[in-house]
């Protein structure tokens, strides 16, 4: 019988007749039994901590075998950054602007085509003339020729001093094209020249008012090709043109 069903069983007794209540009994029993409540709170609480040092002892003495190990990752060394290479800044070369142009070089021109033309200028045992080359100009395919000025030496040897062409449209043309410039008064001054396409007679230059005639001659491959230069004794070489005209054999404006 437990504690607890002894007690009832003690206050049954008193219920019946003719039995008298020992409450001394009943006393004893109930101390009893509250301490052995106690006794068994204070035991739980015991095993409960008994309990809990067992685990933790568990925890902390545990072997290698008892925990799954966990490795680390490998650290991986960075690799040092390389210094960065500075290219070393080239010197700014000085310029100088009240420098005189640098003198332009004769050069060897191609082969001209047609005959050359001779001026009647002299340079010294040189003679100044005029003749036709092929020129090529990147995207005009209709620009083939160039007039140039230069020198022809005793020995027949060419050389250019001055070289003009068209730059666009057709070198054929109609009217006047590009006219070439004495642009650096070189020792051996080139006339102001250029050619004209068509039936012309005359032609004559403006500057300051004065008109000035040109000399004249057709280009022998093409005769509506006419090459035209200014004498440098009436028209000083690197004077540029007010206007410039053309005319034909009845004196009519081109």
């Amino acid at each position: 019988m437990s504690e607890s069903e002894q007690l009832r069983h003690a206050m049954r007794v008193t219920e019946r007749p003719g039995v008298a209540l020992d409450l001394v009994a009943v006393l004893r029993d109930g101390r009893r039994l509250r301490i052995r409540r106690r006794i068994a709170g204070a035991g739980a609480a015991t095993l409960a901590a008994g309990l809990a040092v067992v685990v933790g002892v568990l925890v902390v003495g545990a072997g290698p075998d008892a925990l799954p190990t966990v490795e680390r990752p490998p650290s991986i060394a960075a690799a040092p950054t390389p210094p960065a290479v500075v290219s070393p800044t080239p010197p700014i070369e000085p310029s100088f602007p009240d420098s005189p142009p640098p003198t332009a070089e004769r050069t060897t021109p191609p082969s001209p085509l047609g005959k050359v033309i001779d001026s009647g200028i002299r340079h010294g045992t040189d003679q100044r003339v005029f003749f036709l080359v092929p020129v090529s100009v990147p995207g005009q395919p209709r620009v083939t020729v160039g007039l140039a000025a230069g020198r022809r030496a005793t020995d027949g040897t060419l050389t250019t001093d001055v070289l003009v062409n068209d730059v666009r449209g057709t070198d054929r043309s109609a009217g006047f094209h590009q006219i070439g410039y004495d642009e650096h008064g070189s020792a051996a001054p080139v006339p102001t020249f250029g050619y004209f396409v068509g039936p012309a007679k005359r032609i004559t230059g403006t500057v300051d008012g004065e008109q000035v005639d040109a000399r004249l001659t057709r280009w022998s491959v093409d005769q509506q090709v006419v090459v035209f230069w200014f004498d440098p004794a009436k028209l000083t070489p690197g004077d540029r043109l007010d206007g410039i005209i053309a005319r034909d054999s009845r004196n009519r404006r081109l």
